[in-house]
């Protein structure tokens, strides 16, 4: 395989990647997001799993707005990195407040899961199939 095709499909393959995740986060955040701060207080609390007990409706405002909105940036390939570290941290806190309560690792293993692809999103970007390459590709022409 030739370096040329072997890029090509890497960054075919994190397109994929993206998109898939980013609408299964949508589909899963939005109605977080959506619901109001009555569910924020309740997924905030999560974060009890660190000794933080303050400001519980941020933190989950926090969650459902990098899992809704995070989710439509990883779709669209803009600010990979910074919607990826957010997201390893929301998965990264569920997995801790799981583990914490005592459930088993079938209850959190998709979080765990979906952290590990979130911190390969985090070192890798979005690729070249993104808008954020394409500004970045611009924005390099203006400014030479």
């Amino acid at each position: 395989m030739t370096e040329i095709t072997s890029d090509r499909c890497m960054n075919i393959s994190l397109l994929v990647l993206r998109v898939g995740i980013g609408i299964v986060m949508m589909i899963h955040g939005i109605p977080k997001l959506m619901a109001g701060p009555d569910l924020w207080e309740k997924l905030g609390m999560a974060m009890g799993a660190f000794g933080i007990n303050f400001a519980p409706t941020f933190w989950g405002f926090m969650a459902g707005f990098s899992e809704g909105i995070g989710g439509l940036f990883l779709i669209l390939g803009l600010g990979v990195r910074v919607f990826a570290a957010l997201l390893s941290f929301t998965m990264i806190v569920a997995v801790m407040m799981h583990f914490g309560k005592g459930d088993s690792f079938q209850v959190y293993s998709h979080a765990l899961s979906l952290a590990i692809v979130f911190l390969s999103l985090l070192v890798s970007g979005g690729g070249c199939c993104s808008i954020g390459a394409r500004i970045s590709t611009l924005a390099g022409r203006w400014f030479q």
